[in-house]
């Protein structure tokens, strides 16, 4: 392998950060939500039962470098829309009014660089304010960014860039390499300032720009204008070093000043464990005020003798202000004039021991705690164990009094937690699912037995519905509120029930995270096809990966592919589509909803003729019952009438159908004959049906529409007037159909306010068209051969909106007709270079088309429409629709139309969709198809509900799913059945919301999407709860089981504990001497190990453990591993279950371990599957890797590997090499070659001889790394080794003893070198798939064949892949990667190229090879316009077309599972 690939195939799932804001949206746009009338009389009845919900902000979450931006849809249980609300059953039952609430994605970004910290800098006013907030995100090490929403382009936009990097910045330093933690972000309150804190000891203020801080009436000049965003004006930097901080912890910025505070927490001098006794008060808190005019910050108060275990600064929020100083022990509070603390547990010790803290009514530890304000006096804290607890202020006034805190309920582990507006909290998670939860809080005693009983159960999806006191959640008002009132709490210390707020929770939502992905093995799914080769061989697998920790540890089922369950199949050879259409008869018209309607008939195309099937309880032909067309084949068939008619085009005509029976026939061709006498041959292409019309793609270029009249059910054909005299040659044309209550192409069209009753009175003077507004507006989309597009009204086709080049797939879409000084100013640009560039690139793009659209919007009530676009070279555009209402342009046009004396081109400027545009959504996990055979078959099928998911199946070569969740496309290959002919969705008494589908060989096959699987997650995931947290785990291909390690904690007395840690070879009794009895009978958490053997269910339902093999007190499992064993006295070979365990019981014990060989049975009548141990022996040292070399057992015990043969009944010793100076981490093995990761020393490379007995060390690399996890590389005849180590790299690695570097054999030597971001867990070696360019080669036995990629989870929840590449290849890409990182604007203005350099964290280290390229970047180059995609081609001397084919050969080469 001398050239690789990188890849990312699932990007992270684990949040690290998240917090909420006013991103795409202000406050003020939640003002005028007038609820309707009939609720307002119930709200009179009772005033304080249901509380507003106020304005929602948005969501964003980073997980390692993926940003995702959400709003938050709230339901609103009203009784406008309550009927329909109540038809989908939501989450977490009803409370405050609110029947749910759900994420919906706004954007999702991939940059190039891990995001640290992430905080939203607020824009200050109060809740009118149009002004909107920014989110600034730092990176590795002080880079800083601060981004916009623009709605423009509807996307994230970089306002502006800090960067304390490189020489200039280097004093910054003071000398250090590495620093313990990257840099951290917090803002002011109110907006005026951030601060970053970089290198430990050095803060960087942002200062925010004051604009717009007028009367009112400013605010109010951006109505019409573009949205202002918070931004920073400048920044500049205080040394803390130099006012006498030396380590700080955390700051934070305190609410209520008239400038912005600063808090700083810092310890004087470090102390440790050993020394706590004597010095344990270190830390103290200091306040300066930040004056960012005159770049002052004097000292305003401070307060000393704070715990040493101190780590996290709360600001209070006003109108009581001062911060909250948590620490693992206790609690404290300070302000400028009152201080108070809360100790947690019995670890908590005041300065001088005479004063006695407060103590808490129940024990618990607050180390690595996250907590979030959900009042102005509560905050949530979520401890390491995951457990949600409510900490209330009890204040009077300004003063606060004492702390409260109590116990809610359990939920998952956080990473952080963000208050989304005054009544949902999101719980952000790295180790388990995230959450988003909405609250209520009732105050008094009444309530609180009510909570107490629920203390035991997890937030996992009760439906509590208790009512809230109406509470403003606004700083202002509170200010506003007079002292008497807000003294309500305070007031009565006596009692402490009535101070006590109570909550109740309800989930809402949750996004899937799959990581960390500690461990993974490979393995056959349940319904795999033994008979399957290529590609869709690589479907019959999965990925069982450990993930999570803990109580949320997981097994997470991978796969890359759906295999949908299939029912039956049929051969069908010949076939071309199949549809299927249902029929309503008078008497069932309003018996059964038309959700859940049943399909009649099933209608199949073949090549020359015709079939037509019964759908009812079988499937039977009804074929020469029927009055169908059934000489030749069908283009197409659907419902029309409300379903009671069915039409089938066919290629000459068109019949309608009611049942069995015809009702109407049309041909087309000679009753047209008036148009021109070519068209009388012109057959039907391609077919869009939306009722009640049909539009027709004809041979000859032109278009007709089926218009139908629905009191009479027939048809009429009519040729649109645009298109008559039109020379332009249509390539592929669709339908939409806008439906829904509130039609959403309509609200582009006049201002927004007019868009919803007015507009309808207005349309409906029409007379003609207005019966039919309640089903929606119909909408026209057609491309030309010209590669333009342009969208008609219907059945008047106006056009309303038009694009020039949609062929060259530009990041947005713009109607012509608006001129937009941003496109304008790209297309000059563009047609500039595109002259000079002359002849000899347009060639290759003359045949070049679009040749099918789809535009579609599914159901959800603020579903936005997707438009897509396949070309006939196999690329698929998918662009997403939005609003943006531009103030200027609206002038231009008018101005544009009336001075182009067009007739008739003013009056269509008002009707245009004018704020309509388009953002181009990234496909790039979709493998792009093979267009080799011209065939003109419609490939995109729109489904609404297959097994309750909507979206679309495209069929073809490479077929895949495109599933819609929370506004964001989902794409999900299928690969078990190769290319795919045609595709419908079916529904009937044995098919319950299922599919058909026709592979490539003549096979029809009715299929259920599998139902336990999750699919809106990058690959279907299924999550198996295991309580406890999984280690690793390996299969067992004979049985189909899965051993996994498994541990879950334990609460035992301290004196269990205390006695386990006895050395058993010497018996020396542990002395107590400064125990007390009752401390000896606390409990202490201990981990208790076991492995679990579990079995996957047929049904694709729970896994089902088959046996557990406990390990022995203090006895961890470290691997558990398959091993295939020679009995040296049967002379066979056993397959084995290997397992190697450590004691661990402190420092003053030797390291013991033991090695545990076991068999499995598995006996047919008897369910449980019989694992019986087989063997076990302890071992000094820890045993932790084992691997079988050759028939022996190679075990790692401590700082040495030692070979065994096994002879059936013992393990005897055949060679040894003290080889790990530390502790093994990984072993691999390839024939008789031995790779071995140390945990500190790098890597080892070994051979084993079996002549002679002996293990001998062939070389090593001489540096110091630490290793995660190791693998061999094969290419073709060569072997690697690939590393992955502590700093998230990855190194190649090859032995080369002829070469002078190598010190004679020695030392390894490197051959690529690469950051990935991620701590890499575990590497798989995976032989890649052919592809259709090796298929041709010259050689067929080449060096291909042989050729393995490595995938690889981190612990971020990512898997990807290293692939090994022909020099060829890399030399093209690496060029285009070396343009692309120009060529391509990257977000948040970080270079790709700087965060895939080799980390090295200060330790020396030789820049190796660059010989891996980053697919991450070279992804952008699909998404790139077609000219500049064809210019950077020219640039590095090669062609589009071998670009785009090298990319999709490593897609196809590695769509493993």
């Amino acid at each position: 392998m001398s050239f690789a690939a990188h890849k990312i195939m699932h990007w992270p799932t684990g949040i690290d950060n998240c917090a909420s804001g006013f991103i795409t949206h202000s406050r003020a746009d939640f003002v005028p939500r007038i609820p309707p009338i009939q609720t307002d009389d119930l709200d009179s009845d009772w005033p304080a039962t249901r509380r507003e919900i106020g304005p929602v902000p948005n969501l964003v979450v980073t997980a390692a470098n993926v940003l995702e931006v959400y709003v938050v849809r709230v339901q609103e249980q009203d009784g406008a829309r309550g009927s329909r609300a109540s038809a989908e059953s939501k989450r977490g039952g009803l409370m405050d009014g609110v029947s749910g609430a759900s994420l919906e994605l706004v954007c999702h970004y991939r940059l190039h660089g891990n995001v640290i910290t992430m905080a939203v800098l607020s824009s200050g006013g109060g809740d009118g304010s149009r002004r909107r907030d920014a989110i600034i995100l730092t990176f590795a090490d002080a880079k800083i960014s601060v981004l916009e929403f623009d709605d423009s382009i509807h996307g994230l936009r970089t306002s502006s860039m800090h960067c304390f990097e490189g020489p200039e910045w280097l004093h910054l330093r003071r000398g250090r390499e590495s620093f313990a933690r990257g840099p951290s972000v917090k803002v002011d309150p109110q907006g005026r300032c951030g601060g970053v804190l970089v290198f430990d000891l050095q803060l960087i203020i942002l200062k925010a720009a004051q604009g717009g801080y007028g009367l009112v009436g400013d605010d109010d000049g951006f109505a019409s204008g573009a949205a202002i965003s918070a931004r920073i004006e400048s920044s500049y930097i205080i040394s803390l070093r130099d006012m006498d901080m030396k380590h700080i912890k955390d700051f934070t910025f305190v609410h209520g000043y008239i400038e912005p505070v600063l808090v700083i927490l810092h310890e004087r001098e470090l102390t440790w464990a050993g020394r706590v006794s004597w010095k344990h008060h270190t830390c103290m808190i200091s306040a300066l005020s930040i004056s960012t005019t005159l770049k002052q910050h004097p000292l305003i108060w401070s307060a000393v003798n704070l715990p040493h275990d101190a780590y996290k600064l709360l600001a209070v929020p006003s109108p009581i202000g001062g911060v909250l100083v948590i620490s693992a022990n206790s609690i404290h509070y300070h302000s400028q004039s009152a201080s108070c603390a809360l100790a947690l547990n019995s670890y908590a010790v005041s300065v001088d021991s005479s004063q006695e803290m407060p103590r808490s009514s129940f024990t618990v530890e607050l180390d690595a705690a996250n907590a979030s304000w959900l009042s102005n006096d509560v905050v949530l804290l979520s401890t390491k164990t995951g457990e949600l607890l409510l900490l209330t202020l009890v204040y009077d006034g300004r003063v606060v009094h004492r702390l409260d805190i109590s116990k809610s309920k359990a939920s998952v582990l956080t990473s952080g937690i963000a208050t989304v507006g005054n009544s949902l909290f999101f719980l952000g998670s790295r180790l388990g699912d995230s959450l988003l939860v909405q609250f209520t809080s009732g105050v008094g005693a009444s309530m609180l037995s009510a909570i107490m009983k629920d203390e035991v159960g997890d937030i996992e999806g009760e439906a509590p519905s208790a009512k809230r006191l109406r509470m403003s959640s606004s700083d202002a008002l509170q200010d506003m509120i007079s002292g008497e009132e807000l003294s309500l709490y305070g007031s009565a210390q006596n009692n402490p029930e009535s101070a006590q707020k109570s909550f109740s929770f309800a989930v809402r939502d949750s996004l899937i995270n799959v990581g960390p992905l500690k461990d993974f093995s490979y393995g056959l799914r349940i319904n795999a096809d033994a008979n399957a080769t290529g590609i869709a061989k690589q479907s019959n697998y999965e990925l069982v990966c450990c993930s999570g920790h803990g109580k949320n540890g997981a097994l997470c089922v991978l796969r890359q592919s759906i295999r949908p369950e299939m029912i039956t199949e049929v051969a069908l050879p010949g076939c071309k589509g199949i549809w299927t259409v249902y029929h309503k008869n008078a008497r069932g018209h309003n018996a059964e909803s038309s959700d859940d309607e049943y399909h009649a008939f099933l209608i199949i195309s073949l090549e020359a003729r015709t079939m037509v099937l019964e759908t009812a309880d079988h499937l039977s032909e009804v074929t020469d019952k029927v009055d169908y067309f059934l000489q030749g084949r069908t283009i197409a068939a659907g419902n029309l009438f409300g379903r009671r008619r069915v039409v089938q085009i066919y290629e000459r005509g068109a019949r309608i159908l009611e049942g069995y029976y015809m009702t109407q026939d049309l041909s087309f061709g000679a009753s047209n004959s008036e148009s021109g006498s070519g068209s009388e041959s012109a057959t039907v292409l391609s077919v869009s049906i939306v009722d009640p019309y049909v539009l027709l793609r004809m041979s000859d270029g032109g278009i007709r529409l089926l218009v139908g009249d629905p009191s009479l059910c027939t048809v009429s054909i009519s040729i649109p007037a645009a298109f008559e005299s039109s020379r332009q040659l249509v390539s592929a044309c669709t339908l939409y159909h806008d439906e829904g209550p509130e039609p959403w192409l309509r609200k582009t069209s006049t201002d927004a306010w007019l868009s919803t009753g007015i507009d309808e009175a207005i349309d409906g003077a029409d007379g003609a068209d207005g019966a039919l507004h309640d089903q929606g507006d119909v909408y026209c989309v057609v491309s030309y051969e010209s590669g333009s597009l342009e969208i008609f009204d219907v059945p008047n086709f106006n056009c309303v909106f038009s694009v020039d080049k949609f062929l060259s797939g530009k990041p947005h879409l713009v109607d012509t007709f608006m001129r937009d000084p941003l496109i304008d100013s790209q297309n000059l640009i563009g047609q500039g270079s595109e002259e000079v560039s002359g002849q000899s690139r347009k060639e290759n793009i003359q045949n070049m088309k679009v040749v099918e659209l789809t535009m579609q919007r599914w159901s959800g009530q603020h579903s936005r429409p997707f438009l897509f676009g396949i070309l006939n070279d196999g690329m698929i555009f998918c662009y997403h629709a939005y609003l943006f209402e531009s103030p200027e342009t609206t002038s231009k046009t008018e101005d544009s139309a009336s001075s182009q004396n067009t007739t008739g081109l003013a009056s269509t400027s008002s009707s245009r969709l004018r704020n309509l545009r388009f953002v181009r959504v990234p496909l790039d996990t979709y493998a792009r198809n093979d267009t080799s055979n011209g065939n003109s078959c419609q490939r995109i099928t729109v489904f609404n509900n297959i097994a309750g998911y909507q979206g679309l199946f495209l069929s073809g070569s490479r077929p895949a799913w495109f599933m819609v969740f929370r506004e964001r496309l989902r794409v999900h290959p299928q690969l078990c059945d190769g290319s795919i002919v045609a595709f419908t969705v079916l529904h009937n008494v044995n098919c319950n919301h299922g599919l058909i589908y026709v592979t490539s060989q003549g096979i029809m096959k009715i299929c259920q999407l599998p139902s336990i699987t999750s699919y809106d997650n990058y690959w279907p995931v299924q999550k198996i709860p295991l309580k406890g947290t999984p280690h690793q785990v390996t299969y067992f291909a004979e049985k189909n089981l899965y051993p996994l390690i498994v541990s879950v904690p334990v609460q035992k007395p301290l004196n269990q504990v205390l006695s386990s840690l006895v050395d058993q070879e010497f018996g020396h009794q542990v002395e107590n001497h400064n125990l007390s009895p009752e401390e000896l009978h606390r409990t202490y958490t201990v981990d208790e190990f076991e492995v679990r053997i579990m079995e996957p269910e047929k049904s694709g339902g729970p896994w089902q453990t088959r046996a557990t093999i406990p390990m022995q007190t203090s006895e961890n499992a470290l691997t558990v591993r398959v091993v295939t064993l020679f009995n040296t006295t049967t002379k066979e070979n056993e397959t084995l279950l290997a397992i190697g365990t450590a004691y661990v019981q402190g420092e003053d014990v030797a390291g013991r371990g033991r090695v545990l060989l076991f068999s499995a049975e598995k006996n047919v009548d008897n369910t449980q599957n019989l694992v019986s141990e087989v063997f076990s022996k302890e071992l000094k040292g820890a045993i932790s890797a084992l691997a079988s070399l050759q028939g022996h057992l190679l075990i790692a015990s401590g700082p040495k590997i030692i070979l065994h043969k096994w002879t059936g009944s013992d393990l005897t010793g055949v060679a040894f090499f003290d080889v790990p100076p530390l502790y093994v981490v990984s072993l691999n093995i390839v024939k008789n070659f031995i790779l071995l990761g140390d945990i500190h020393k790098s890597i080892y490379f070994l051979s084993w001889k079996e002549q002679g007995a002996q293990l001998s060390l062939l070389a090593k690399d001489f540096g110091n790394l630490d290793c995660f996890a190791t693998e061999f590389l094969i290419d073709g005849s060569t072997l690697s080794l690939a590393v992955a180590d502590e700093q998230k790299n990855i190194q190649i690695f090859y032995y080369a003893p002829k070469m002078s570097e190598s010190w004679k054999g020695q030392k390894l030597l490197t051959r690529a070198e690469f950051h990935v971001g991620a701590h890499v867990t575990k590497f798989l070696r995976l032989q890649m798939l052919s592809t259709s360019s090796d298929r041709t080669g010259k050689n067929p036995g080449s060096d291909k064949t042989n050729r393995f990629a490595l995938l690889f989870g981190t612990l971020d929840g990512s898997i990807g892949c290293i692939a090994p590449l022909e020099e060829l290849t890399f030399r093209r890409l690496q060029s285009l990667q070396k343009k692309l990182v120009d060529a391509v604007p990257h977000v948040a203005g970080l270079n790709p190229r700087s965060f895939r350099q080799f980390r090295s964290n200060g330790k020396a280290h030789r820049p190796g090879h660059d010989s891996i390229v980053d697919f991450e970047l070279l992804f952008h180059y699909e998404m790139l316009p077609l000219e500049e995609q064809l210019e950077i081609a020219q640039q590095i001397g090669t062609t589009r077309f071998q670009i785009l084919s090298n990319l999709d050969d490593l897609s196809l080469g590695t769509s493993f599972l």
